[in-house]
């Protein structure tokens, strides 16, 4: 039986926050493989900040696509292409409500950071900011020459173990110089011994970047 074309088409998107007509701003939060949207929303005990609306998509299974971010991208579809159709459907809700993309962050966690990257690489606007923690650009190295458009300034965090067993250290690189070379404002942070999760100082910046936009 072959898979469904957007096959997280009917996967649920969860929302908390402030409602969307007091938001100052928005965040898209994208899990991880494995998890779902409301280990996302508890990641909001460490972060959220004043005036944020959230927006929590999820995955069919909780795996937006079968195989490693590293591979063929082709090897990851359909599934690839409809967890990025999920989260453009979710931006551009956002816009329909009134958040403009200078207003939304884009952050994810493994497959989310992954998500979370590579759909503001293949949709350039100027975001309010994108935060990838332990991930980076999706497909073989040969396929990373793709993109085009300008992403105008827009912060980008990518925060990673030097030797996570799931992301290259490479791959965090070469996403650092493509999403720099768009235009972005981008830091790279590679700690030792992290792991595959997520630490405070990594928090303690987007917790800032939270702030810098809705001060703005």
């Amino acid at each position: 039986m072959s898979a469904p074309i957007h096959p997280h088409e009917n996967a649920p998107i969860l929302e908390t926050g402030v409602p969307i007509d007091e938001a100052k701003a928005a965040m898209v939060l994208i899990h991880g493989r494995g998890a779902g949207p409301h280990d996302m929303i508890s990641l909001l005990g460490h972060i959220n900040g004043p005036g944020y609306a959230y927006k929590v998509p999820g995955a069919a299974n909780s795996t937006w696509y079968p195989n490693r971010f590293i591979v063929p991208r082709q090897q990851n579809e359909p599934y690839l292409s409809s967890a990025l159709q999920k989260v453009d459907d979710v931006v551009a809700e956002l816009v329909e409500q009134g958040i403009p993309t200078e207003k939304i962050m884009l952050l994810g966690f493994s497959q989310g950071a992954c998500l979370a990257v590579e759909y503001a690489a293949r949709h350039p606007h100027r975001y309010g900011g994108v935060v990838a923690l332990s991930g980076g650009l999706i497909g073989a190295d040969d396929e990373l020459d793709d993109y085009d458009g300008q992403l105008a300034g827009t912060p980008i965090y990518l925060g990673c173990d030097d030797a996570d067993f799931h992301i290259p250290q490479q791959r965090v690189h070469d996403s650092a110089a493509i999403l720099s070379d768009m235009g972005a404002d981008v830091t790279k942070q590679l700690f030792h011994g992290l792991g595959h999760t997520i630490n405070n100082v990594e928090l303690a910046v987007v917790r800032q970047m939270m702030q810098n936009l809705t001060a703005e």
